[in-house]
């Protein structure tokens, strides 16, 4: 389980994705379609073309805390 700060953002891609693709892909999705950063330290969700899955691509932001 992993909790959402305040100034985290969720986006939603409105396309559907080949949920074939790993994480990789759907950095690669993020970084040159919807033209953010990755590792930002939002969440990205992809669905696919019947809307009856989802994906979720979100990292620790850059330079933040760990938690011990």
């Amino acid at each position: 389980m992993f909790g959402l700060g305040l100034a985290t953002k969720i986006y939603i891609a409105v396309e559907s994705v080949d949920m074939r693709k790993g994480f990789d892909g759907l950095y690669g999705l993020v970084r040159d379609r919807l033209g953010e950063d990755p590792m930002s330290g939002h969440l990205f969700l992809f669905t696919n073309r019947g809307r009856s899955r989802l994906k979720a691509l979100g990292a620790r932001p850059r330079n933040s805390p760990r938690c011990a």
